[in-house]
């Protein structure tokens, strides 16, 4: 904006098109460093550290503090859809040669796992964590456990260790897009895209279905299920989450090599 003389005020420039993407960006950065830290805390910290607390301690936990941070968590992925839409909205030309653009394909890649995992955050993380924190407010009030907390508990962890696995990709795209993406040829061939998302489908497709259930061995424990490998402790979450990620990387690689 400017005034009369030649001056200018800043300020108010974060209110036309390019200030709202940019403070679009902003605050999908804040909201998803709130949301992917949660994550990493319920699965890198508080999950390990409650597997070694007393039966009591543990309950107590669950009731007061994986209460708070399950609200904050649901919201946070909230927040970092609305504004990862919002940036798609405010930004200039965000959509020209988009499904042609070596950027375009890699954000839609990043904004396609990111979906899922949002969707596993509502759809399956909170619905199965309402029905373990349930059980907790019973069992601290003198009554039983209900009967199904256990297999709640096991759908809502594996979900989560999904979501772990796929956040490197996902971050990795997110980054990728306006830092590298540029060095690959995506435009020259048709087949060469569609070979590329019949593939990324396929495997988010898999993992996602093994995830719930619906293939593989259910929610059994790796013993019993090997498709659970990757769900069954942080070690196994983390090596497969760089493996999906090596997997991605080799795709652009050899599929989109200029």
């Amino acid at each position: 904006m400017h005034l009369a003389g030649g001056t200018h005020m800043y300020a108010l420039e974060l209110l036309d098109r390019t200030g709202l993407a940019f403070t679009s960006r902003w605050l999908h950065i804040i909201a998803g460093v709130a949301w992917i830290g949660l994550l990493y805390y319920f699965n890198l910290v508080q999950v390990p550290s409650f597997a070694a607390m007393s039966a009591n301690a543990r309950t107590e936990s669950i009731d007061i503090l994986a209460r708070k941070a399950l609200w904050w968590f649901r919201w946070a992925a909230v927040a970092t859809v609305v504004t990862g839409l919002a940036i798609t909205g405010f930004a200039k030309d965000y959509y020209d040669n988009f499904g042609k653009s070596p950027n375009g394909i890699s954000i839609s890649t990043g904004m396609l796992i990111a979906l899922i995992m949002f969707v596993n955050v509502w759809g399956v993380i909170w619905q199965k964590q309402k029905i373990v924190l349930a059980s907790a407010v019973q069992v601290r009030a003198g009554g039983e456990a209900l009967p199904e907390a256990a297999a709640a508990g096991r759908a809502a962890g594996m979900a989560s260790r999904q979501n772990v696995l796929l956040s490197f990709t996902m971050i990795w795209f997110m980054t990728f897009t306006s830092h590298f993406s540029f060095a690959f040829d995506t435009a020259s061939s048709s087949g060469s895209r569609i070979t590329y998302w019949i593939l990324t489908l396929v495997i988010l497709a898999v993992l996602e279905l093994n995830c719930l259930g619906i293939i593989g061995g259910g929610f059994k424990p790796a013993a019993e299920s090997p498709f659970n490998w990757p769900y069954e402790s942080v070690r196994n979450v983390l090596i497969s989450g760089f493996v999906l990620w090596g997997v991605f990387w080799l795709m652009w690689e050899i599929i989109f090599a200029p």
